[in-house]
Protein backbone atom coordinates (compact mmCIF):
# COMPACT_ATOMS: atom_id res chain seq x y z
CA UNK A 1 0.00 0.00 0.00
CA UNK A 2 3.04 2.39 0.89
CA UNK A 3 4.64 1.68 -2.49
CA UNK A 4 1.91 2.52 -4.56
CA UNK A 5 0.51 5.78 -2.33
CA UNK A 6 4.37 6.63 -3.72
CA UNK A 7 4.17 5.73 -6.44
CA UNK A 8 0.96 7.51 -7.42
CA UNK A 9 2.85 11.14 -6.16
CA UNK A 10 5.31 10.52 -8.07
CA UNK A 11 2.56 10.13 -11.22
CA UNK A 12 1.16 12.98 -9.90
CA UNK A 13 4.21 15.38 -10.01
CA UNK A 14 5.22 13.53 -13.27
CA UNK A 15 1.73 14.78 -14.55
CA UNK A 16 2.22 18.47 -13.30
CA UNK A 17 5.46 18.31 -14.73
CA UNK A 18 4.23 17.46 -18.01
CA UNK A 19 1.45 19.74 -18.00
CA UNK A 20 3.80 22.65 -17.74
CA UNK A 21 5.57 21.76 -20.30
CA UNK A 22 2.67 21.96 -22.40
CA UNK A 23 2.85 25.85 -21.68
CA UNK A 24 4.31 27.99 -24.50
CA UNK A 25 7.42 29.62 -23.65
CA UNK A 26 5.69 33.23 -23.84
CA UNK A 27 3.85 32.48 -21.12
CA UNK A 28 6.38 30.62 -19.17
CA UNK A 29 8.05 34.29 -19.75
CA UNK A 30 5.19 36.25 -18.56
CA UNK A 31 4.98 34.12 -15.91
CA UNK A 32 8.23 34.13 -14.57
CA UNK A 33 8.24 38.05 -14.60
CA UNK A 34 4.94 38.85 -13.25
CA UNK A 35 5.11 36.51 -10.54
CA UNK A 36 7.46 38.90 -8.52
CA UNK A 37 5.40 41.71 -8.98
CA UNK A 38 2.38 39.53 -7.91
CA UNK A 39 4.04 38.71 -4.69
CA UNK A 40 5.31 42.27 -4.50
CA UNK A 41 1.64 43.17 -5.74
CA UNK A 42 0.18 41.44 -2.47
CA UNK A 43 2.27 44.51 -0.32
CA UNK A 44 -0.53 45.90 -0.59
CA UNK A 45 -2.80 43.88 1.63
CA UNK A 46 -0.09 44.02 4.14
CA UNK A 47 -0.28 47.63 4.75
CA UNK A 48 -2.88 45.93 6.78
CA UNK A 49 -0.14 45.45 9.50
CA UNK A 50 0.76 49.32 9.11
CA UNK A 51 -2.91 50.32 9.66
CA UNK A 52 -3.16 47.99 12.77
CA UNK A 53 0.53 49.67 14.31
CA UNK A 54 -1.16 52.78 13.60
CA UNK A 55 -3.99 52.32 15.14
CA UNK A 56 -2.63 50.62 18.45
CA UNK A 57 0.02 53.81 18.77
CA UNK A 58 -3.48 56.36 18.62
CA UNK A 59 -4.98 53.71 20.98
CA UNK A 60 -2.11 54.82 23.50
CA UNK A 61 -2.16 58.41 22.72
CA UNK A 62 -6.13 58.73 23.25
CA UNK A 63 -6.03 56.57 26.58
CA UNK A 64 -3.06 59.30 27.92
CA UNK A 65 -4.63 62.07 26.46
CA UNK A 66 -8.10 61.20 28.58
CA UNK A 67 -6.04 60.67 31.20
CA UNK A 68 -4.74 64.11 31.81
CA UNK A 69 -7.77 65.50 30.63
CA UNK A 70 -10.04 63.60 33.47
CA UNK A 71 -6.90 64.42 36.06
CA UNK A 72 -7.53 68.08 34.69
CA UNK A 73 -10.94 68.61 35.13
CA UNK A 74 -11.27 66.91 38.75
CA UNK A 75 -11.66 69.16 41.14
CA UNK A 76 -11.85 71.78 39.00
CA UNK A 77 -15.15 74.09 39.01
CA UNK A 78 -18.09 73.64 36.49
CA UNK A 79 -17.23 76.68 34.62
CA UNK A 80 -13.90 76.09 34.60
CA UNK A 81 -14.40 72.15 33.33
CA UNK A 82 -16.51 73.85 30.03
CA UNK A 83 -13.47 75.98 29.39
CA UNK A 84 -11.32 73.28 29.35
CA UNK A 85 -13.59 71.17 27.67
CA UNK A 86 -13.98 73.87 24.70
CA UNK A 87 -9.85 74.43 24.51
CA UNK A 88 -8.54 71.20 24.73
CA UNK A 89 -11.26 70.12 22.16
CA UNK A 90 -10.20 72.91 19.79
CA UNK A 91 -6.46 72.19 20.09
CA UNK A 92 -6.93 68.62 19.69
CA UNK A 93 -9.46 68.10 17.45
CA UNK A 94 -11.40 66.03 19.88
CA UNK A 95 -15.20 65.87 20.72
CA UNK A 96 -15.15 65.87 25.04
CA UNK A 97 -18.66 64.83 26.49
CA UNK A 98 -19.28 65.26 30.70
CA UNK A 99 -21.62 62.97 32.15
CA UNK A 100 -22.15 63.46 35.94
CA UNK A 101 -22.41 60.16 38.53
CA UNK A 102 -26.20 59.04 37.51
CA UNK A 103 -24.78 58.93 34.20
CA UNK A 104 -26.39 61.77 32.32
CA UNK A 105 -24.68 64.53 29.94
CA UNK A 106 -24.21 67.71 31.09
CA UNK A 107 -21.22 68.78 28.95
CA UNK A 108 -20.68 68.42 25.42
CA UNK A 109 -17.74 70.86 23.47
CA UNK A 110 -19.91 70.80 20.31
CA UNK A 111 -22.99 71.88 22.05
CA UNK A 112 -20.28 74.22 23.92
CA UNK A 113 -18.85 75.64 20.89
CA UNK A 114 -18.48 74.68 17.39
CA UNK A 115 -17.96 70.94 15.95
CA UNK A 116 -13.70 71.07 15.57
CA UNK A 117 -14.84 67.90 12.85
CA UNK A 118 -17.41 66.37 10.50
CA UNK A 119 -17.93 63.21 8.96
CA UNK A 120 -18.24 63.68 5.31
CA UNK A 121 -21.17 62.35 3.47
CA UNK A 122 -20.63 59.09 1.69
CA UNK A 123 -23.14 60.12 -1.43
CA UNK A 124 -21.39 63.32 -1.96
CA UNK A 125 -17.84 61.86 -2.57
CA UNK A 126 -15.90 62.31 -5.61
CA UNK A 127 -15.41 58.97 -7.46
CA UNK A 128 -11.38 58.89 -6.25
CA UNK A 129 -12.54 58.73 -2.74
CA UNK A 130 -15.43 56.08 -3.32
CA UNK A 131 -13.17 54.00 -4.85
CA UNK A 132 -10.23 54.71 -1.90
CA UNK A 133 -13.07 53.46 0.47
CA UNK A 134 -14.35 50.34 -1.78
CA UNK A 135 -10.57 49.18 -2.00
CA UNK A 136 -10.29 49.54 1.99
CA UNK A 137 -13.37 47.29 2.36
CA UNK A 138 -12.47 44.96 0.03
CA UNK A 139 -8.40 44.84 1.24
CA UNK A 140 -10.25 44.13 4.63
CA UNK A 141 -12.81 40.85 3.16
CA UNK A 142 -9.63 39.52 1.83
CA UNK A 143 -6.87 39.92 4.95
CA UNK A 144 -9.75 39.08 7.04
CA UNK A 145 -9.58 41.86 9.35
CA UNK A 146 -12.08 41.93 12.84
CA UNK A 147 -15.75 44.02 12.08
CA UNK A 148 -15.57 47.35 13.27
CA UNK A 149 -18.92 48.48 14.58
CA UNK A 150 -20.45 51.56 12.44
CA UNK A 151 -20.04 55.04 14.67
CA UNK A 152 -23.90 55.72 15.39
CA UNK A 153 -24.73 58.88 17.79
CA UNK A 154 -27.39 56.73 20.33
CA UNK A 155 -30.49 58.14 20.69
CA UNK A 156 -30.41 59.25 24.46
CA UNK A 157 -27.62 61.11 25.53
CA UNK A 158 -27.10 58.74 29.01
CA UNK A 159 -23.27 56.98 30.24
CA UNK A 160 -25.05 53.44 29.22
CA UNK A 161 -25.85 54.30 25.65
CA UNK A 162 -21.93 53.97 24.98
CA UNK A 163 -20.75 50.53 26.43
CA UNK A 164 -16.97 52.03 26.85
CA UNK A 165 -18.24 54.86 28.98
CA UNK A 166 -20.52 51.69 30.88
CA UNK A 167 -17.31 49.76 31.15
CA UNK A 168 -15.55 52.88 32.31
CA UNK A 169 -18.24 53.07 35.55
CA UNK A 170 -18.56 49.76 36.05
CA UNK A 171 -14.68 48.76 36.29
CA UNK A 172 -13.25 52.53 37.16
CA UNK A 173 -10.75 51.91 34.40
CA UNK A 174 -10.12 53.48 31.55
CA UNK A 175 -11.50 52.10 28.01
CA UNK A 176 -11.08 52.17 24.60
CA UNK A 177 -13.22 51.30 21.72
CA UNK A 178 -12.65 51.81 17.85
CA UNK A 179 -15.70 52.43 15.33
CA UNK A 180 -15.95 53.13 11.60
CA UNK A 181 -17.18 56.55 10.87
CA UNK A 182 -19.57 56.97 7.32
CA UNK A 183 -16.93 57.88 5.27
CA UNK A 184 -14.39 54.73 6.34
CA UNK A 185 -12.46 56.71 8.68
CA UNK A 186 -11.88 55.24 12.34
CA UNK A 187 -13.30 57.19 15.11
CA UNK A 188 -11.29 56.49 18.54
CA UNK A 189 -13.53 56.75 21.81
CA UNK A 190 -11.99 57.27 24.91
CA UNK A 191 -13.63 56.56 28.62
CA UNK A 192 -12.18 57.51 31.66
CA UNK A 193 -13.48 57.91 35.24
CA UNK A 194 -12.84 62.28 36.59
CA UNK A 195 -12.41 62.53 40.15
CA UNK A 196 -13.86 60.40 42.86
CA UNK A 197 -17.25 61.85 42.09
CA UNK A 198 -18.80 59.04 39.59
CA UNK A 199 -18.01 61.61 36.81
CA UNK A 200 -16.85 59.79 33.55
CA UNK A 201 -15.21 61.61 30.77
CA UNK A 202 -15.90 60.31 26.73
CA UNK A 203 -13.08 61.50 24.09
CA UNK A 204 -13.97 61.42 20.34
CA UNK A 205 -11.15 61.41 18.20
CA UNK A 206 -11.94 60.87 13.99
CA UNK A 207 -8.18 59.51 13.32
CA UNK A 208 -8.54 60.54 9.35
CA UNK A 209 -5.13 60.99 9.12
CA UNK A 210 -4.60 57.50 9.41
CA UNK A 211 -6.98 56.44 6.34
CA UNK A 212 -5.18 59.60 4.86
CA UNK A 213 -1.45 57.44 5.29
CA UNK A 214 -2.20 54.28 4.71
CA UNK A 215 -4.26 54.94 1.20
CA UNK A 216 -1.76 56.92 -0.14
CA UNK A 217 0.98 53.98 1.18
CA UNK A 218 -1.00 51.89 -0.71
CA UNK A 219 -2.00 54.28 -3.62
CA UNK A 220 2.12 54.92 -3.87
CA UNK A 221 3.05 51.14 -4.07
CA UNK A 222 -0.06 49.95 -6.61
CA UNK A 223 1.13 53.16 -9.04
CA UNK A 224 5.09 51.35 -8.48
CA UNK A 225 3.19 47.83 -9.36
CA UNK A 226 1.06 48.96 -11.92
CA UNK A 227 3.75 50.88 -14.00
CA UNK A 228 6.21 47.81 -12.83
CA UNK A 229 3.45 45.23 -14.15
CA UNK A 230 3.32 47.49 -17.40
CA UNK A 231 7.03 47.04 -18.44
CA UNK A 232 7.36 43.92 -17.52
CA UNK A 233 4.36 42.93 -19.91
CA UNK A 234 6.35 44.42 -22.34
CA UNK A 235 10.23 43.45 -21.62
CA UNK A 236 8.14 39.89 -21.64
CA UNK A 237 6.97 40.18 -24.30
CA UNK A 238 10.12 41.85 -26.32
CA UNK A 239 12.23 39.12 -24.50
CA UNK A 240 9.75 36.41 -26.13
CA UNK A 241 9.83 37.77 -29.44
CA UNK A 242 13.26 37.62 -29.24
CA UNK A 243 13.38 34.47 -28.32
CA UNK A 244 10.35 32.36 -29.45
CA UNK A 245 10.06 33.88 -33.14
CA UNK A 246 13.76 32.58 -34.29
CA UNK A 247 12.93 29.10 -32.42
CA UNK A 248 9.47 29.66 -34.32
CA UNK A 249 11.22 30.24 -37.72
CA UNK A 250 13.86 27.42 -36.93
CA UNK A 251 11.49 25.04 -36.06
CA UNK A 252 9.25 25.98 -39.30
CA UNK A 253 12.64 25.22 -41.29
CA UNK A 254 13.55 22.14 -40.08
CA UNK A 255 10.06 20.89 -40.87
CA UNK A 256 9.90 21.73 -44.23
CA UNK A 257 13.25 20.25 -44.40
CA UNK A 258 12.46 16.86 -42.80
CA UNK A 259 8.93 16.67 -45.38
CA UNK A 260 11.16 17.35 -48.47
CA UNK A 261 9.38 20.15 -49.64
CA UNK A 262 10.95 23.16 -50.48
CA UNK A 263 14.28 21.29 -51.78
CA UNK A 264 16.10 25.37 -51.51
CA UNK A 265 14.62 25.96 -48.34
CA UNK A 266 17.37 28.44 -46.22
CA UNK A 267 17.15 27.72 -42.50
CA UNK A 268 18.01 30.61 -41.06
CA UNK A 269 21.46 31.62 -39.96
CA UNK A 270 20.77 35.21 -38.00
CA UNK A 271 24.27 36.55 -38.76
CA UNK A 272 23.41 39.39 -36.20
CA UNK A 273 22.70 37.61 -33.52
CA UNK A 274 25.54 37.10 -31.51
CA UNK A 275 23.89 34.93 -28.56
CA UNK A 276 22.99 31.27 -28.17
CA UNK A 277 19.90 32.12 -30.36
CA UNK A 278 22.05 33.26 -33.03
CA UNK A 279 25.04 29.93 -32.53
CA UNK A 280 21.84 27.34 -32.23
CA UNK A 281 20.71 28.72 -35.66
CA UNK A 282 24.15 28.99 -37.56
CA UNK A 283 24.42 25.21 -36.13
CA UNK A 284 20.87 24.44 -37.04
CA UNK A 285 21.63 25.69 -40.95
CA UNK A 286 25.78 23.96 -40.60
CA UNK A 287 23.68 20.55 -39.95
CA UNK A 288 20.67 20.81 -42.56
CA UNK A 289 23.51 21.64 -45.30
CA UNK A 290 25.88 18.89 -44.31
CA UNK A 291 22.90 16.76 -44.51
CA UNK A 292 22.38 17.51 -47.75
CA UNK A 293 25.34 17.05 -48.60
CA UNK A 294 25.17 13.43 -46.92
CA UNK A 295 21.78 12.77 -48.96
CA UNK A 296 23.32 13.77 -52.12
CA UNK A 297 26.33 12.36 -51.75
CA UNK A 298 24.25 8.87 -51.12
CA UNK A 299 22.00 9.37 -54.19
CA UNK A 300 25.05 9.71 -56.17
CA UNK A 301 26.69 6.91 -54.44
CA UNK A 302 23.55 5.13 -55.06
CA UNK A 303 23.32 5.90 -58.87
CA UNK A 304 27.54 4.97 -59.27
CA UNK A 305 27.00 1.99 -57.45
CA UNK A 306 23.70 0.39 -59.68
CA UNK A 307 26.04 2.05 -62.91
CA UNK A 308 29.43 0.34 -62.01
CA UNK A 309 27.56 -2.88 -60.99
CA UNK A 310 25.41 -3.06 -63.91
CA UNK A 311 28.51 -3.30 -66.44
CA UNK A 312 30.08 -6.57 -65.25
CA UNK A 313 26.50 -8.29 -64.84
CA UNK A 314 25.90 -7.38 -68.14
CA UNK A 315 28.50 -8.47 -68.96
CA UNK A 316 28.46 -11.55 -66.76
CA UNK A 317 25.00 -12.01 -68.28
CA UNK A 318 26.15 -12.29 -71.66
CA UNK A 319 28.99 -14.65 -70.73
CA UNK A 320 26.34 -17.38 -69.74
CA UNK A 321 24.05 -17.21 -72.55
CA UNK A 322 26.65 -17.33 -75.12
CA UNK A 323 27.99 -20.31 -73.32
CA UNK A 324 25.21 -22.90 -73.77
CA UNK A 325 25.49 -21.93 -77.67
CA UNK A 326 28.79 -22.49 -78.01
CA UNK A 327 30.28 -25.80 -78.66
CA UNK A 328 34.29 -24.85 -79.22
CA UNK A 329 36.47 -25.80 -75.59
CA UNK A 330 38.63 -22.85 -76.20
CA UNK A 331 35.86 -20.44 -76.61
CA UNK A 332 33.75 -21.74 -73.78
CA UNK A 333 37.08 -21.66 -71.76
CA UNK A 334 36.97 -17.69 -72.70
CA UNK A 335 33.51 -17.27 -71.78
CA UNK A 336 34.17 -19.34 -68.63
CA UNK A 337 37.47 -17.06 -68.36
CA UNK A 338 35.23 -13.42 -68.70
CA UNK A 339 32.39 -14.74 -66.01
CA UNK A 340 34.72 -15.45 -63.72
CA UNK A 341 36.68 -12.12 -63.76
CA UNK A 342 33.05 -10.56 -64.03
CA UNK A 343 32.38 -12.51 -60.91
CA UNK A 344 35.41 -11.58 -58.93
CA UNK A 345 34.79 -7.86 -60.16
CA UNK A 346 31.68 -7.67 -58.72
CA UNK A 347 32.68 -9.09 -55.39
CA UNK A 348 35.33 -6.44 -55.39
CA UNK A 349 33.04 -4.37 -56.13
CA UNK A 350 30.76 -5.08 -53.77
CA UNK A 351 33.13 -5.46 -50.79
CA UNK A 352 34.61 -2.06 -51.44
CA UNK A 353 31.43 -0.33 -51.52
CA UNK A 354 30.42 -1.68 -48.04
CA UNK A 355 33.54 -1.06 -46.49
CA UNK A 356 33.25 2.40 -48.03
CA UNK A 357 29.72 3.31 -47.07
CA UNK A 358 30.60 2.31 -43.33
CA UNK A 359 33.55 4.76 -43.12
CA UNK A 360 32.24 7.33 -41.90
CA UNK A 361 29.94 5.21 -39.16
CA UNK A 362 32.89 3.51 -37.75
CA UNK A 363 35.28 6.32 -37.26
CA UNK A 364 32.56 8.26 -35.51
CA UNK A 365 32.06 5.10 -32.78
CA UNK A 366 36.31 4.63 -32.97
CA UNK A 367 38.19 6.38 -29.87
CA UNK A 368 41.83 7.74 -31.46
CA UNK A 369 44.90 6.86 -30.20
CA UNK A 370 48.26 8.32 -30.09
CA UNK A 371 50.61 7.25 -32.60
CA UNK A 372 53.65 7.46 -34.48
CA UNK A 373 52.77 7.43 -38.48
CA UNK A 374 56.59 6.84 -39.14
CA UNK A 375 56.59 3.51 -37.28
CA UNK A 376 53.16 2.88 -38.79
CA UNK A 377 54.69 3.62 -42.22
CA UNK A 378 57.63 1.55 -41.60
CA UNK A 379 55.73 -1.30 -40.10
CA UNK A 380 53.19 -1.70 -43.28
CA UNK A 381 56.36 -1.38 -45.70
CA UNK A 382 58.24 -4.10 -44.16
CA UNK A 383 55.00 -6.41 -43.96
CA UNK A 384 54.26 -5.57 -47.93
CA UNK A 385 57.81 -6.69 -48.63
CA UNK A 386 57.15 -9.93 -47.06
CA UNK A 387 54.12 -10.53 -48.60
CA UNK A 388 55.74 -9.46 -51.97
CA UNK A 389 53.27 -6.86 -52.93
CA UNK A 390 55.52 -4.12 -54.05
CA UNK A 391 55.91 -5.62 -57.39
CA UNK A 392 59.98 -5.64 -57.31
CA UNK A 393 59.53 -2.11 -56.58
CA UNK A 394 61.58 0.00 -54.13
CA UNK A 395 60.37 1.70 -51.41
CA UNK A 396 62.26 3.97 -49.57
CA UNK A 397 61.11 5.61 -46.34
CA UNK A 398 62.33 8.96 -44.98
CA UNK A 399 62.09 10.21 -41.65
CA UNK A 400 64.03 14.01 -41.13
CA UNK A 401 62.34 13.99 -37.90
CA UNK A 402 61.72 11.56 -35.20
CA UNK A 403 58.50 13.05 -33.75
CA UNK A 404 55.44 11.98 -36.40
CA UNK A 405 52.77 11.50 -33.26
CA UNK A 406 48.91 11.91 -34.67
CA UNK A 407 45.72 11.00 -32.51
CA UNK A 408 43.89 8.48 -35.02
CA UNK A 409 42.37 4.73 -35.32
CA UNK A 410 45.30 2.71 -36.41
CA UNK A 411 43.35 0.13 -38.60
CA UNK A 412 42.14 3.16 -40.98
CA UNK A 413 45.80 4.80 -40.81
CA UNK A 414 47.00 1.64 -42.39
CA UNK A 415 44.44 1.50 -44.99
CA UNK A 416 44.86 4.85 -46.31
CA UNK A 417 48.97 4.32 -46.42
CA UNK A 418 48.44 0.73 -48.34
CA UNK A 419 45.79 2.52 -50.99
CA UNK A 420 48.53 5.25 -51.40
CA UNK A 421 51.46 2.61 -51.78
CA UNK A 422 48.87 0.57 -54.16
CA UNK A 423 48.22 2.94 -55.96
CA UNK A 424 51.97 4.02 -56.65
CA UNK A 425 53.23 0.82 -57.28
CA UNK A 426 50.20 0.53 -60.02
CA UNK A 427 52.06 3.75 -61.72
CA UNK A 428 55.57 3.15 -60.95
CA UNK A 429 57.62 1.54 -63.99
CA UNK A 430 59.31 -1.59 -63.57
CA UNK A 431 62.03 -1.71 -60.83
CA UNK A 432 60.78 2.07 -60.19
CA UNK A 433 61.49 3.42 -56.70
CA UNK A 434 58.89 4.42 -54.43
CA UNK A 435 59.43 7.48 -52.35
CA UNK A 436 57.98 7.45 -48.98
CA UNK A 437 58.49 10.81 -46.29
CA UNK A 438 57.12 11.16 -42.96
CA UNK A 439 57.67 14.96 -41.89
CA UNK A 440 56.35 16.92 -39.12
CA UNK A 441 56.24 21.05 -40.15
CA UNK A 442 55.64 23.80 -37.50
CA UNK A 443 52.02 24.47 -37.89
CA UNK A 444 51.87 21.08 -35.67
CA UNK A 445 50.81 19.01 -38.93
CA UNK A 446 52.41 15.66 -39.64
CA UNK A 447 52.46 15.22 -43.54
CA UNK A 448 53.42 11.82 -44.97
CA UNK A 449 54.05 11.65 -48.67
CA UNK A 450 53.96 9.09 -51.37
CA UNK A 451 55.78 9.96 -54.47
CA UNK A 452 56.33 7.16 -57.79
CA UNK A 453 58.31 7.64 -60.96
CA UNK A 454 55.01 6.98 -62.84
CA UNK A 455 53.19 9.22 -65.85
CA UNK A 456 51.90 11.63 -63.40
CA UNK A 457 48.36 12.97 -63.00
CA UNK A 458 47.38 15.45 -65.28
CA UNK A 459 46.43 19.08 -63.25
CA UNK A 460 43.05 19.26 -64.32
CA UNK A 461 42.59 15.52 -63.26
CA UNK A 462 44.19 15.77 -59.50
CA UNK A 463 40.62 16.23 -57.91
CA UNK A 464 38.96 13.93 -59.73
CA UNK A 465 40.93 10.97 -58.75
CA UNK A 466 39.42 11.06 -55.77
CA UNK A 467 35.79 10.51 -56.62
CA UNK A 468 34.48 7.33 -56.25
CA UNK A 469 34.92 5.03 -59.39
CA UNK A 470 36.79 7.43 -61.13
CA UNK A 471 39.98 5.27 -62.28
CA UNK A 472 42.94 6.24 -64.64
CA UNK A 473 44.31 2.90 -64.50
CA UNK A 474 47.55 2.25 -67.01
CA UNK A 475 47.01 0.65 -70.27
CA UNK A 476 48.82 -2.76 -69.50
CA UNK A 477 46.90 -3.31 -66.24
CA UNK A 478 44.11 -5.46 -66.95
CA UNK A 479 40.36 -3.96 -66.82
CA UNK A 480 38.38 -4.48 -63.33
CA UNK A 481 41.11 -4.92 -61.45
CA UNK A 482 40.33 -1.87 -59.56
CA UNK A 483 37.25 -0.40 -58.39
CA UNK A 484 38.00 3.19 -58.22
CA UNK A 485 36.96 3.08 -54.72
CA UNK A 486 40.38 3.10 -52.96
CA UNK A 487 41.56 7.04 -53.16
CA UNK A 488 37.94 8.38 -52.21
CA UNK A 489 38.46 5.99 -49.38
CA UNK A 490 41.08 6.63 -48.17
CA UNK A 491 40.10 10.85 -48.46
CA UNK A 492 37.12 9.99 -46.22
CA UNK A 493 38.71 8.41 -43.36
CA UNK A 494 41.72 11.41 -43.73
CA UNK A 495 38.89 13.79 -43.56
CA UNK A 496 37.00 12.02 -40.71
CA UNK A 497 40.78 12.78 -38.66
CA UNK A 498 40.63 16.45 -39.53
CA UNK A 499 43.10 16.11 -42.06
CA UNK A 500 43.64 16.63 -45.71
CA UNK A 501 44.82 14.33 -48.82
CA UNK A 502 45.80 15.52 -52.18
CA UNK A 503 47.68 14.99 -55.39
CA UNK A 504 50.50 16.99 -56.82
CA UNK A 505 53.08 16.61 -58.97
CA UNK A 506 57.05 15.71 -57.97
CA UNK A 507 58.57 19.13 -56.11
CA UNK A 508 61.83 17.78 -58.40
CA UNK A 509 60.52 18.17 -61.53
CA UNK A 510 60.66 14.53 -62.23
CA UNK A 511 57.74 12.73 -64.06
CA UNK A 512 55.46 11.09 -61.14
CA UNK A 513 52.91 11.75 -58.93
CA UNK A 514 52.58 12.43 -55.10
CA UNK A 515 49.86 11.63 -52.75
CA UNK A 516 50.31 13.90 -49.65
CA UNK A 517 48.33 13.21 -46.15
CA UNK A 518 48.18 15.73 -43.37
CA UNK A 519 46.74 15.29 -40.00
CA UNK A 520 47.15 17.55 -37.20
CA UNK A 521 49.94 16.83 -35.14
CA UNK A 522 49.21 15.03 -31.16
CA UNK A 523 50.21 17.40 -28.04
CA UNK A 524 53.27 16.52 -27.02
CA UNK A 525 53.83 14.72 -24.07
CA UNK A 526 54.94 16.67 -20.62
CA UNK A 527 57.51 14.73 -18.60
Amino acid sequence: MADSGFREKIDARLDRLSWSRRLSLTTRILAVNLLPLALLGGGIFYLDTYRKQLLSERYKLARIEAQITAEALAGASRKRQEALLIQIGKEQKMRLRMFDAEGQLWADSFALDEAVFEFDDVGDDPFSIEFARVLDRWVDTIVGADPIPDYVEPEETIADAWPELARAREEGLSQIQLRDAPDGTPVINAAVPVGLNGATLLTTRNAVDITEKVREARSTLGMAVFFALLGSIFLSLYLARTIVRPLQSLARAAVRVRLGREREVEVPRLPDRRDEIGALARAVSDMTNALRQRIDAVEHFAADVAHEIKNPLASLRSAIESLGKVEDEDLRRQLTGIAAHDIRRIDRLVTEISDASRVDAEISRAIFERLDLGNLAAAIIAAREDRAENDEHRVELSRPMGDAQVMGVPLRLERVIENLLDNAVSFSPAGGVIEVTVTRSDDDCVTLSVCDEGPGIPEDSREKVFQRFHSIRPDAEAFGDHSGLGLAIARTIVEAHDGTLEACGRSDGRSGACLILTLPAAARSRR
